[in-house]
């Protein structure tokens, strides 16, 4: 769209300009800041995403009527040296334990691991480098968010790509209420309330974790990315044993040959299918990103070798944060509904629309009572 047509929009929308949207973002992030963590004030304005301390003062003291100074309070313990420790807020219910084991079965050593309730990562993002812990905040409807200081220079982009991995924005009343009109799916909506969809902290990152789980069992998958990972990704250190890696990028992905892929385990077809799609990536043909169309970029993805329907919508149900993504493929999916028939799954799951998602987690859920889904 044209940036007039964005700005009428957004005015139409909020009551403001695209401006002052986004300087009320800022300042909503430097209140937690302040509230929340012990960072200077220097620092707090440009984690926020302020050019300067002066701007960020005037802004602060003409939007709430005092000085970001006077907004600071007595804080909890920091969670440790070079560390700053954030909340994340959600609409309960949320179904923190089983999200964590579903992530806790797909995580890619050295980059990934769950361990003490809690999903630890490490994080990469323009030029810088650092960890994540997530764990749940007991009494509150949050997560604690403990990061690397390393990573406030880029803490905006940070916090949302947080919010759509643990699917923070979901609705669970406005979708189970939906949902549960369907006989198959309200025994698991009653059993676990507040199952959320995980998304993807890097859609290129989950997008290679979902070509690599192609035929292939959720732990052989997490071992074939593992290897990836540690031959190609870029060392990083972290206070927690369990990461020690960055995600291969695009760009050095594309750059690898057969043999490259051979000798880590991986089968020749699935090793073209991640360089073409690292290609297409780097070329800006495909978008893996919460937003985009997601009927055009399943086929886009469809569109290269070696991506199936499957993955396209596996991809289009984690990394682009489409409720209404359904891989009608899935093993798990079709066993859950005792049918051999992706159609027939099909033509059931219309009743479920737009929240086909949500249903297919809660059909994964009622597959691992039979051991066993391909996702």
């Amino acid at each position: 769209m044209s940036a007039r047509q964005l700005r009428r929009g957004i005015r139409q929308e909020f009551g403001v300009s695209p401006v002052q949207l986004a300087q009320t973002n800022r300042l909503l992030l430097a209140k937690q800041l302040l509230t929340e963590s012990r960072l200077p004030i220097i620092d707090v304005a440009l984690a926020s995403g302020f050019s300067s301390v002066r701007r960020f003062n005037a802004l602060f003291r003409e939007h709430y009527g005092f000085t970001p100074t006077t907004m600071r309070r007595s804080h909890r313990e920091a969670p440790g040296p070079g560390a700053l420790r954030l909340t994340l807020a959600y609409r309960p219910p949320f179904a923190w334990s089983r999200l964590l084991s579903f992530l806790a079965a797909r995580a890619v050593p050295g980059v990934e691991c769950v361990k003490n309730d809690a999903y630890l990562r490490t994080a990469a993002l323009g030029t810088a480098r650092g960890w994540v812990r997530v764990a749940a905040n007991p009494g509150r409807n949050a997560l604690a968010v403990d990061l690397s200081t390393s990573l406030m220079p880029v803490l905006p982009e940070l916090l949302a790509r947080l919010r759509h991995l643990f699917d923070l924005s979901a609705r669970p009343d406005v979708i189970e209420s939906h949902l549960a009109g369907d006989a198959q799916l309200v025994r698991s909506i009653r059993h676990i309330p507040g199952l959320r969809v995980p998304g993807a902290f890097n859609g290129f990152e989950l997008a290679i974790r979902a070509i690599l789980g192609q035929r292939v069992s959720v732990a052989a998958a997490s071992t074939l990315a593992g290897r990836l990972a540690h031959a190609f990704g870029e060392a990083v250190a972290t206070p927690y044993p369990c990461l020690n890696r960055l995600a291969p990028d695009a760009e050095r992905l594309e750059q690898l040959e057969r043999p490259d892929f051979t000798r880590l385990g991986i089968p020749a077809s699935r090793g073209r299918a991640i360089r073409e799609l690292a290609r297409a990536v780097l070329q800006r043909a495909v978008c893996l990103e919460p937003g985009v169309d997601p009927h055009r970029t399943i086929g886009q993805l469809v569109a290269l070798p070696g991506v199936g329907d499957w993955t396209a919508q596996y991809i289009a149900m984690r990394a682009l944060r489409w409720p209404d993504a359904f891989p009608a493929g899935d093993l798990g999916l079709l066993r859950a509904l005792r049918t051999n028939s992706p159609a027939t799954l099909r033509k059931t799951a219309e009743a479920w629309r737009p929240w086909r998602a949500y249903a297919a987690m809660h059909l994964w859920n009622m597959a691992s009572l039979n051991q066993g889904s391909k996702s």
